[in-house]
């Protein structure tokens, strides 16, 4: 009974680690949307290849990034960001 706890649970953690690395190089793939992204980058619209990456993310990596690096100015004992429309 213990093996199969202790395999279980090795199972589980193996599949959190694969899905980190996978939400991280599918987090990495965008970086053919900066041009589009960072001001001043030229690109009025998204690129064919921006959408396809941006497609390719997984909705709830990319949600959890997104909360994860809202939090960071505080956590870093900044004032929160607050961006104009």
């Amino acid at each position: 009974m213990i093996i199969v706890l202790l395999l279980a649970h090795e199972s589980h953690i193996i599949t959190q680690t694969q899905a980190q690395s996978t939400c991280a190089s599918t987090l990495a793939s965008l970086n053919v949307c900066a041009q589009f992204v960072v001001p001043g980058g030229g690109a009025a619209t998204p690129s064919p290849d921006c959408c396809g990456a941006l497609q390719a993310v997984n909705h709830d990596c990319l949600c959890s990034t997104l909360r994860i690096a809202s939090r960071i100015p505080t956590q870093c004992n900044l004032p929160p960001l607050t961006c104009a429309n």
